[in-house]
């Protein structure tokens, strides 16, 4: 049996309609999941819907980027670069601001961070220049230049601007990928470049990890092995 609003000329609304294809566009959102969604905000009261599509406009046209490390900030700078009680020698990189977010949940992690933008992808047509790989090579030629102390904290043995870069990238083809292209770039600095300790499996997203086995894979991390 059809029902009513399997069809979209079906629809008792045109403004109705066009909420459910607005929400419908959204990842993981089907039509019955738009169309509950659109008549829960219609029974609200207006105060409330204006509030709500006011953060959403706000968020996509006042939103910005960390200048340094690329993670979502609202100024120039985000807290995490500027917190001085940061090391700043110590530079996690991840694909996204959502991998930013699990390792800071953790609670393990102090050093900052580098957003790529998304990971090296031949099939999605995605390489290494759509994403901020020269932006972090850049940023570590900055760090090594500072030679021995950053932030006033000594350098390592072997390691002079004691400069650590952690790839912090997914476990699948891809991931290993971006991070044996990111290691073959910063080969030319005398730093120190690891991995995340596999407690992860092979193909896991850092965003579905675990904060205690997230925290544990950062904390034993290894030396990068390509």
């Amino acid at each position: 049996m059809t029902g009513m609003f399997n069809k979209p000329s079906n629809y008792p609304s045109r403004l109705l309609e066009e909420a459910v294809d607005a929400i419908n566009s959204l990842p993981g959102i089907g039509k019955r999941t738009a169309l509950r969604l659109a008549l829960h905000l219609l029974r609200q009261p207006a105060e409330n819907v204006h509030h709500f599509t006011e953060a959403i406009d706000s968020l996509r046209d006042n939103v910005r980027y960390c200048s340094i490390c690329r993670m979502i900030s609202d100024g120039d700078i985000c807290p995490v670069c500027a917190d001085p009680h940061r090391d700043h020698r110590t530079v996690c990189v991840v694909e996204n601001v959502r991998d930013v977010m699990s390792i800071e949940n953790t609670g393990q992690y102090r050093g900052v961070y580098h957003v790529l933008g998304g990971i090296i992808s031949p099939i999605n047509g995605i390489g290494p220049s759509d994403l901020t790989i020269n932006e972090l090579v850049s940023r570590i030629s900055d760090l090594c230049e500072e030679g021995g102390a950053v932030n006033g904290v000594p350098g390592k043995e072997g390691n002079p601007g004691g400069v650590e870069v952690i790839l912090a990238l997914s476990g699948d083809v891809e991931g290993e990928t971006t991070s044996f292209y990111i290691y073959r770039q910063l080969a030319r600095f005398n730093i120190s470049v690891s991995s995340l300790a596999r407690g992860l499996g092979f193909g896991d997203d850092l965003e579905y990890a675990d904060e205690l086995t997230l925290g544990r894979s950062i904390v034993n991390r290894q030396p990068f092995r390509p």
